[in-house]
This record gives C-alpha cells, sequence and structure tokens, in this order.
C-alpha cells in the first residue's frame, strides 16, 4: 500500500475540500463500470478507497501523520524501549476512534461518497458488514445502470425523412433523430429517457434501429432499387412507363428494344447522405407477357418461322 497522500495526489497540508475532491476524481476515474475487466483499474480504485479511509477521517489521518497507524489503518508499535505499556498506545488509539467513529467534523465515508456518485448498490455495506473497499481482495458492488434498450422500427420512409418514433416503458412515444446513411443495429442514445433515481437524474434510452423490409424498394447504402412492369409492346416499340419514387410516382421513357433486366437510373431519387443531397433510383425493366393475347403471340411467331 503506497503512502495515501500519494494515493489521492495532495499534499500533507491539504484542507478535508482537497482531499474529498481528489477522491471522488479518481473514484470516477478507476470504477469498475468505467473499466470492464481490468484488474489494474479495479486494484487502483481499492489503493484509492483505502487512502481516503484514512485521509478522509480526521481521527486517523491525525494517527497517520503521528505515525501510530501505517497505509492501510494499522497501528504501528514502538516496541518495549523505555519500559511501560507496549500496547497502551494501541489501546489509546482503539478508544478514541470508537469514541468518535467519524472524527469532529461528522466524516463523510468512501461509501457514501461512492453512493452519492454511483448509486444505492454501495449503500448496503454501511451497517455492519465488512467493507468493501478495504483491500484488492475483494471487488466494489457494481453501480446500478439507469440506462434502458429499446428497439425502433425503421422504414425506408423513415429513413427519407430522418424521424422514427419509439415507444418507452411508460407508454409515451418519442421522436429519434435518424442520421443519413445509418445501418441496421445502428444504436442511437436518447438523452434522459432512461430510468430515473433520486440524487442521480435519469439515465438514458438506447435504442437500437431495426430496418423494415419495404414492399417496393430494395436499399442498397444510399441508393434504392425497384423492378417496373413493362408491357412486350412497350419494351418492343417504346412508350412511357409509371414508375413509383418514394416522393409519388413518374413518367419514365422506354426505349425500343428494351430487354428485361435493363436498368434505368432516376438521379437524386434515394436517399440522403452523409455528405449532403441523395442517392439514386435504380429502376429494373421487366417484360410483362399479355396472358389474354398469348395464343396470338404463338400464332404469330409460328408463322414468322
Amino acid at each position: 500500500m503506497a503512502n495515501p497522500y500519494s494515493v489521492l495526489g495532495v499534499t500533507k497540508n491539504a484542507d478535508e475540500k482537497a482531499i474529498k475532491s481528489a477522491f471522488r476524481k479518481l473514484a470516477k476515474k478507476y470504477h469498475p463500470d468505467q473499466n470492464a475487466g481490468s484488474s489494474s483499474a479495479q486494484a487502483k480504485f481499492a489503493e484509492v478507497n483505502q487512502a481516503y479511509e484514512i485521509l478522509g477521517d480526521k481521527e486517523k489521518r491525525g494517527q497517520f501523520d503521528r505515525g501510530e497507524i501505517d497505509e492501510t489503518g494499522k497501528p504501528k508499535f514502538a516496541g518495549f524501549q523505555g519500559g511501560g505499556d507496549p500496547f497502551g498506545q494501541f489501546r489509546q488509539s482503539r478508544r478514541s476512534s470508537s469514541q468518535h467513529p467519524f472524527g469532529d467534523t461528522g466524516f463523510q465515508g468512501a461509501e457514501d461518497i461512492l453512493s452519492e456518485m454511483f448509486g444505492s448498490a454501495f449503500g448496503g455495506q454501511r451497517a455492519g458488514g465488512p467493507n468493501p473497499f478495504a483491500g484488492t481482495q475483494q471487488p466494489p458492488p457494481k453501480a446500478v445502470s439507469l440506462d434502458i434498450d429499446l428497439k425502433a422500427l425503421v422504414s425506408i420512409e423513415d429513413l427519407m425523412r430522418g424521424k422514427a418514433t419509439v415507444t418507452l416503458p411508460d407508454g409515451k412515444t418519442v421522436s429519434v433523430s435518424i442520421p443519413p446513411e445509418a445501418e441496421d443495429r445502428q444504436v442511437i442514445r436518447l438523452k434522459g429517457k432512461g430510468k430515473s433515481m433520486p440524487g442521480r437524474g435519469s439515465g438514458d434510452a438506447m435504442v437500437k434501429l431495426v430496418m423494415k423490409r419495404h414492399p417496393d424498394f430494395e436499399r442498397s447504402g444510399c441508393d434504392l432499387r425497384t423492378t417496373l412492369p413493362i408491357s412486350l409492346e412497350t419494351a418492343i416499340l417504346g412508350g412511357k412507363a409509371a414508375v413509383s419514387t418514394i416522393d409519388g410516382k413518374l413518367s419514365l421513357s422506354i426505349p425500343a428494344g428494351t430487354s428485361s433486366g435493363k436498368t434505368f437510373r432516376l438521379k437524386n431519387k434515394g436517399l440522403p447522405k452523409k455528405a449532403g443531397g441523395f442517392g439514386d433510383l435504380l429502376v429494373s425493366a421487366s417484360i410483362q407477357l399479355p396472358e389474354e393475347d398469348l395464343d396470338r403471340l404463338k400464332a404469330f411467331f409460328k408463322n414468322s418461322r
């Protein structure tokens, strides 16, 4: 265990306010929720708590400064020099500590401060149980998360508008802003829409975007694809065909001799781009044979051989 002043990064003449401020800063930095899976951060977190248990308590700090206790809070024995009771100093320390467990200024322990910072998960350790912050062997309890996970179904039209709606646990619906080129399963954070807890405010809602299939359009990045049925007569002779877009229908010129699979590109009729502007709408022609004139067509091609 290092010198508690060095651990908290304060000078020996630092006041109580400076010590508490240093502790809060380091506890937040090395808290397990901020350093998942890091054993070094966990050890540092326990070391910071142990240092504050000494320097944050006026009585213990005085004992440490006088050399009566070590960095872990254990008493130091002066030995048998000069006779007398070798345990007298320790008994006096114990009596003083038991009479004034929180010092003369109303010591606020590490657990109390951590409860304020991270929630009531720390509070249950204050009454009688073992101190979870006294060493590196026992990890501190995790703070209760106030964030919630939600899903939002997103249509092609929602992507075009840049907005979707999501239902909160209380039944209210809120609008979610969707950035251009958003991807399936992308997570959007809604500040302050999570669970609430006194003294901690509200968490956030983590909204996962789930893209819905569209009956007419297929997304390809910022572009959209669709299929346009055309008659055999239009494919051979050319003509006009109505094509659906997100904004409504357009008239598309079909040149003579168009084959199935030929693709027409309608500029800026796709989805918004990150850099500004819009993608394109790619329209693939699909020739449809007329069922009512199929016999006549068969006869025509037989006679043409």
